[in-house]
């Protein structure tokens, strides 16, 4: 049986991601924070994904929930799926090819606990690939609106957030412009609600970013992310000067992938540089 209220909520939308996704489920099963629900909404794979959820949802009858699209919905609509059954207090993301450090739930739980004055509390995140970890990134300590056309608010898969905030904002919203943004969407209108969030300056999370991470990103999807450039400065009411930034995402679209990842490790320096001056 479920417990009715668990603290934490864990919400995944899994796709064709096999080979690591038993390696990111056992690193929730072993978080130190044991007062969790753990929701994975397979969406079609075609791969043994499903198989490998339903094995842990069997192993962890009172632990984990298991749910299936019978069509691809991408993963706005599979993390609503989630959401629609979740009953934590808190609600966190994870990824499934993704992992949490053994204590990540607990810090963001204390955090959230000890300050209700914020809605979201993310963490930083340690990139790695087939050769092992990358530099970690690490996110500006409280974003706020004119951070959105600038650079990363939140890193989303790292993210825990009260679930009123999910419930005002009404979960993910399924469009074109968020069939690979949804978070930023999700950002645009976290700050329009007037919510505050914050990143906690250390790494608790580890991402995948193999050398096909780049290749799967599309020039439409940047130019769908110009699009929600555009409406979070118009939502937002911000000054003139932040529709430039309209164009960002369409010239790294363009820009050879080779040069691209150059560009992000350069970023990635840099936030670090600016986090040790802080």
């Amino acid at each position: 049986m479920f417990k009715d209220n668990p603290k934490v909520s864990i919400i995944m939308g899994v796709y064709n991601c096999a080979d690591t996704l038993s390696q990111s489920i056992e690193s929730i099963i072993k978080q130190s924070f044991t007062d969790w629900e753990f929701i994975i909404c397979d969406d079609a794979s075609t791969d043994d994904t499903y198989k490998i959820a339903s094995f842990y949802a069997e192993g962890y009858p009172g632990k984990i929930k298991l749910l299936r699209n019978e069509s691809n919905k991408k993963l706005a609509a599979t993390l609503n799926r989630c959401l629609s059954v979740a009953s934590g207090q808190y609600i966190a993301r994870q990824d499934g090819d993704d992992i949490s450090l053994s204590n990540r739930l607990e810090k963001q739980v204390a955090f959230l606990d000890s300050n209700p004055e914020y809605m979201l509390v993310g963490t930083g995140m340690i990139p790695f690939d087939e050769n092992g970890d990358m530099e970690a990134r690490i996110g500006k300590t409280e974003p706020v609106k004119q951070d959105i056309p600038v650079n990363n608010t939140f890193m989303h898969a790292t993210i825990m957030m009260r679930k009123e905030g999910y419930e005002e904002l009404k979960g993910y919203r399924v469009m074109k412009q968020t069939r690979r943004a949804e978070d930023y969407d999700l950002w645009i209108r976290f700050f329009a609600a007037g919510f505050r969030g914050y990143n906690l300056q250390e790494a608790l999370y580890k991402v995948k970013e193999d050398k096909e991470a780049l290749k799967r990103r599309k020039l439409r999807y940047y130019f769908d992310t110009s699009q929600l450039i555009f409406i979070g400065c118009r939502t937002l009411k911000l000054p003139i000067k932040y529709y430039l930034f309209i164009f960002k995402p369409i010239l790294i679209g363009m820009t050879p992938k080779q040069f691209v990842k150059k560009y992000y490790k350069y970023r990635d320096k840099k936030l670090i540089k600016n986090v040790h001056m802080n």
